[in-house]
């Protein structure tokens, strides 16, 4: 299955809000709290080109923040209807292929610490833990990955 990646439309707005809301709400009773994807100026960040959606309708997206020296994976969020369809790793993929277009050697993410499954799964395609560190009401596990050799896969 092929996954077009394209940036998000004003119009894409409350679908970018329902895929978050769908990915991260079964997160809120194990984590005490609202994740902050889901509490995002989503209207914001797709004006300001900061938001790549796939699917039509929309079912999956990333949020990325180019830095001087790394991508910032601020967000990566599938539906649960869609997990399962490759979409997470095309996703990935992309924010990798983005990083070395934009010629950015790194890319880097956080996620919760209560968020097990994120942990396993970024492991899995290559980023290493680099700090856990408490911000505010959140703990929080930070991640790079390197991207001067080929892509995994």
């Amino acid at each position: 299955m092929t996954h077009d990646i394209r940036p998000a439309l004003p119009s894409d707005v409350p679908a970018v809000k329902a895929v978050i809301d769908a990915a991260f709400t079964h997160y809120i009773e194990r984590i005490g709290l609202v994740p902050s994807p889901m509490e995002a100026d989503h209207g914001a960040n797709v004006a300001a080109g900061r938001v790549f959606v796939a699917g039509d309708p929309v079912v999956g997206l990333v949020v990325v923040i180019p830095e001087a020296d790394h991508l910032y994976l601020d967000t990566v969020a599938v539906h649960p209807d869609a997990q399962g369809t490759g979409l997470g790793r095309a996703l990935l993929d992309w924010v990798d292929a983005r990083a070395r277009e934009l010629g950015l050697a790194e890319v880097r993410l956080l996620t919760n610490a209560m968020m097990w499954e994120n942990q396993k799964l970024y492991e899995r395609y290559g980023y290493e833990l680099v700090e856990r560190r408490a911000d505010g009401p959140y703990d929080r596990m930070h991640y790079r990955k390197r991207l001067n050799s080929p892509p995994i896969g």
